[in-house]
């Protein structure tokens, strides 16, 4: 089982690089919406808090 797991991160690790080498501006655009997609999550959660204290 532990082996199949440590494939499955070399396997994975292996893509997102022969992503990032063959097209760094669309691995680019696919971090920043990953980041403003947990900055809007944290913004949402933020405000959620807020308005439970009020």
């Amino acid at each position: 089982m532990a082996k199949a797991k440590t494939i499955i991160i070399y396997m994975l690790v292996v893509f997102v690089l022969y992503t990032i080498i063959m097209s760094p501006q669309r691995a680019a655009e696919l971090v920043q919406v990953g980041f403003e997609g947990i900055s809007t999550a944290a913004q949402s959660v933020g405000d959620f808090m807020s308005e439970l204290v009020k």
